[in-house]
Parts: structure tokens; sequence; C-alpha cells
């Protein structure tokens, strides 16, 4: 797989700072959380045990050192016991408790087993997000396995330590710590997958999995300003014009000018929220000769002009 792509990716989605909260429960304790549209949301088990209740499934048994990722708005409970029941307001990502500064302690003094989980929120800019993202199920379930990904082990160890004990950068390291964070939760679920993806035919963990398909797309996101032509494309990819075609279209779901074209005008959004780069400069930046084409282009996929785009996000 070709992390490069998939870090385009974070940074193109991600908006503002991640959120995050180290929370001690005693049983007996039941919450209930809920992921909005424009956020994602994810637990690390790390002390103790509880279990997860999501409506239609059957509970599941959360222990020390799982991760829980859902990538999509939804609902779930997080509890000692599946009958104990949930507090009725949900935690969502605007709670106070999510808030990177503070170490919280959610629950009242009882002589119930503890519990310990980091939990936070990323949110997410939903007019970006990229078929990669929408490919991932409600739901990531890591387990803890001896000496499995170390690097989010690490990871995980270092933003608890942050949280619990803050020092001098504290606060700016944390936001760095959570995107680290997020990356290796991706780059697990990825490494998991079957090479052929979930249905035998497509989905992008075949894609960045192929060498082919993975080598056009490092391509387009090197280089996307570059006059890329199928045939261009294709020979990055060491295939001839109509098989490297059609591979890329069964695994990505869209032949590979459409997707470069997504992809300019995605990364032209994100440039118009982010910087006070001139028109122009965006559209050189994205493979546009003049301001008019992009102009018209950027209207079609986002369905407003870029300087209303840029002005609205102001």
């Amino acid at each position: 797989m070709d992390l490069d792509v998939l870090s385009d990716v974070i940074s193109v989605v991600r908006s503002g700072r991640p959120l995050s909260a180290l929370v001690t429960w005693r049983a007996p304790w039941g919450q209930r959380f809920t992921t909005e549209s424009g956020a994602a949301g994810f637990h690390v088990i790390l002390q103790g045990s509880c279990w997860l209740l999501v409506k239609g499934a059957e509970p599941v048994l959360v222990n020390a050192g799982d991760v829980l990722f859902f990538p999509q708005a939804g609902e779930h409970v997080l509890a000692d016991s599946p009958s104990t029941p949930a507090a009725p307001e949900p935690c969502s990502p605007e709670d106070p408790r999510f808030d990177d500064r503070f170490v919280t302690a959610a629950a009242p003094a009882s002589d119930g087993a503890v519990t310990v989980v980091l939990g936070g929120a990323y949110w997410l800019e939903p007019e970006r997000t990229h078929p990669l993202l929408r490919d991932l199920p409600p739901l990531i379930h890591l387990p803890a396995r001896l000496g499995h990904q170390p690097q989010l082990r690490a990871a995980i160890d270092l933003l608890s330590a942050e949280l619990e004990r803050p020092r001098i950068g504290t606060y700016a390291i944390i936001p760095a710590l959570l995107d680290t964070l997020l990356l290796y939760i991706l780059r697990a679920w990825f490494d998991d997958q079957p090479a052929t993806g979930s249905t035998g035919s497509g989905g992008w963990a075949a894609a960045l999995r192929d060498p082919a398909v993975a080598a056009a797309l490092q391509a387009i996101h090197r280089e996307p300003a570059r006059p890329w032509t199928v045939a261009s494309l294709a020979s990055e990819a060491g295939l001839s014009r109509a098989p490297f075609a059609r591979k890329f279209a069964t695994l990505v779901g869209q032949p590979p000018l459409s997707y470069l074209t997504w992809w300019r005008l995605t990364t032209a959004a994100r440039l118009l929220m982010d910087s006070e780069a001139p028109l122009g400069t965006i559209a050189a930046a994205v493979g546009y000769s003049s301001e008019f084409a992009f102009a018209n282009a950027f209207k079609r996929q986002h369905g407003m002009a870029p300087g209303r785009y840029r002005r609205r996000a102001a």
C-alpha cells in the first residue's frame, strides 16, 4: 500500500483540531456516544474491559489494548456490562469532556472495576470526503495482539502519557499525535484486508495493494497539475492502456481521468479554505491553464464558484 496516498487523503478531508480525553469509569457505568455527520470517533481501552453495544448487533467484549474507530455518523454504547443501562444523554464530539487539555474522571467514585478509555474525535469535511473513507465499514475493531502493529501501540502510549501528565508543549503535541494515531489505525485496517478487496472485485483496500493501480494513484497525487492522459498513467503503472483503464476503474470505482479531475478539484477546495493564494495560482497548482476553465470545473463539482466557496468558508 502506498501510504503517501493515504496521507494526502487525510490532509484533504481533515479540518479543525482533533479532540481527545482520558476517561476513568468505575462499574456500574454505561455511556452513550454519538458520532455526528462530519466527525469520526475512536476509543482505545487502556485498562480493564467493557462491552460495545451497537443497535442491531450482538454485544462485543472489548479488552485492554483494543482500538475502536467509527469513520461514519452513528451511535453506540460502552458499558461495564450489556445489562447496565446507558446514560440517557449521549456524549458527542462537542461534549466538554473531549478537550485535549484535560484529564477527566467521568464516573462517580465506587468500589466497582475500573476501566480507563482514551477517546476522541476528528472533524472531517463532508464535501471533501474521499471514496477511500467511504469504503470503510461503520466500525473498525482492532483487537490487541502481542507484537502486532507496534507503531500504533507506541502512538497510543505517547498520547495517553501526554493526557495523563501535561507538560510544556503538550497542547501542540496532542493534535500531532492524534493525526498520527488516525493514520496508524487506517494503516492497520488496510494491512489486514485481503488483496482482492471485500467483494473480490474492487475497493480501495485492493486498489492500494495493487502495484499498478497504486503507482498510478501515487503519480496523480504527486503531480496533480501534470497533463496526465490514460496512456501516460498506464506507463506509470507498467501496463498497456486498455488493461490499465479496466483495472483502475474496477478497483477505484471510476475511470483514471475522472478520478484525476475529482482529486484536482478536491485539492483546490482545500487550498481555497486553507490559504489566501490567488485563484490563478490555485488553478495552476491543480492543472488548469486558465481561471475560467478552473472556475467552470470547480462549479460543476462543488456547486458554486471558487470565490464564493472561499467566502463561505471564511
